[in-house]
């Protein structure tokens, strides 16, 4: 009888397996909430299996700092200097929807110059934001240079906010009625020799990016999204805009004096990560067509120009009230009557909301913020199922979500 002879057990270098030996199912990730990793405070649940995503789930509320129970709190003055935090990038459209729904359940009219202030500070706040979402983006992505580049351009918006407010972030420089100050003389100048500039430099980014080669293969046909499927999940802003819907506040619901200039509203065909990218590079584009008709069409005009006709006694320089506007009152201690009212705005992020009701104190009865990253980033699970993971950071940094604006 024969018997058979045992084979030699094969052995495989370190490292290296057999795929029947391996098994490795689906992997739980955590991404976050380390702030370089996701932009702010966020945590990202990712399910994995291999490179392909199966599910994501944002945990938030890492970042709370309690801004609605704040302000039942503090005095309506008190409380004002503390919501540039709401949504730091776009301090200005905080404050305006905050102002205004006190303006409007107190009845107190502000100033058309005021007005026009207003609009050019918020639309050099929404270039200020869309160019850190573009150097971020970008840098996502693995492009170092368009990060400093896009820095270089937000430190002369900056320059002027400094100018007329005092600071270059945290601006508090509305006041109900109206603003704290005039502009400085030249400011208006100043603001239009920034846009002859940047419009030079939005040239040279999209010659730097819009056709690159390797920036197309990362968005183009990534994540891809309908509009109505933002619509059902209240998303707004270029994000929804990127699938062709044509929501703007300033054309819809016209506020300050958006009814006045003349101006676009960019639209995707797509809905993917490209043509939310080439929808804010024109927003910006119609920013500075605005801000440009805001400077020629502004009542009393330059603040030098201004003062020179009064100290001449023109009449008409007189009538231009800079701050508030039929009434004076103690900001300290002003008791707005009781009402109730939600103001909405364009912010760089889509609607923004605030829902004030008063009670005849010096504080708020009750204080609602809406901000648009909150449900922007709801999509995010949708848009990451079956994707690459590598596309995670694509797909989030092209909804631009900011954190605070989430949690407040």
């Amino acid at each position: 009888m024969s018997m058979a002879t045992e084979q030699p057990t094969q052995s495989l270098p370190q490292g290296v397996y057999l795929e029947k030996d391996i098994d490795a199912g689906e992997l739980t990730v955590n991404i976050g909430p380390q702030h370089p990793s996701t932009h702010g405070v966020l945590r990202l649940i990712t399910t994995i299996d291999g490179e392909v995503v199966r599910d994501i789930e944002p945990v938030i509320g890492y970042l709370h700092r309690s801004k609605e129970k704040m302000a039942e709190s503090r005095s309506l003055f008190q409380y004002q200097p503390t919501i540039d935090r709401v949504e730091y990038l776009s301090a200005f459209f905080d404050h305006y929807v905050f102002v205004t729904s006190l303006e409007q359940i107190a009845g107190l009219k502000v100033p058309k110059r005021m007005q026009y202030v207003r609009m050019i500070t918020m639309e050099l706040n929404r270039i200020a934001s869309h160019l850190l979402w573009f150097g971020t983006f970008l840098l996502d992505l693995g492009a170092t240079s368009p990060m400093f580049y896009a820095f270089r351009d937000r430190e002369k918006i900056f320059s002027l906010f400094e100018q007329l407010t005092g600071a270059r972030m945290m601006y508090n420089y509305y006041r109900f009625g109206g603003a704290n100050a005039d502009m400085p003389e030249g400011w208006l100048e100043g603001a239009l020799d920034f846009c002859d500039d940047f419009e030079q430099r939005i040239d040279e980014y999209e010659a730097i990016v819009t056709k690159n080669p390797i920036f197309l293969d990362r968005t183009v046909g990534v994540g891809v999204v309908d509009a109505e499927t933002l619509i059902a999940h209240g998303v707004t802003g270029p994000t929804l805009r990127g699938s062709g819907v044509a929501l703007d506040q300033r054309k819809d619901n016209p506020y300050c004096c958006y009814d006045e200039v003349t101006f676009d509203v960019p639209v995707g065909q797509n809905g993917d990560c490209y043509d939310r990218y080439l929808v804010r590079m024109a927003e910006m584009r119609e920013s500075l067509k605005i801000i440009r008709q805001a400077v020629r069409q502004i009542p009393g005009g330059d603040t030098a120009d201004l003062m020179r006709r009064r100290a001449e006694g023109d009449e008409a320089a007189n009538d231009i009230e800079l701050q508030i506007a039929g009434q004076k009152i103690n900001l300290l201690t002003y008791k707005a009557p009781p009402g109730e009212v939600m103001t909405t705005v364009e912010s760089p992020r889509g609607f923004l909301g605030c829902y004030l009701i008063t009670d005849g104190t010096p504080k708020a009865y009750r204080c609602k913020w809406r901000g648009a990253s909150f449900s922007n980033l709801t999509v995010l699970p949708l848009l990451m199922k079956g994707r690459l993971f590598p596309d995670l950071m694509a797909i989030f940094g092209s909804i631009d979500v900011i954190l605070p604006e989430v949690d407040r």
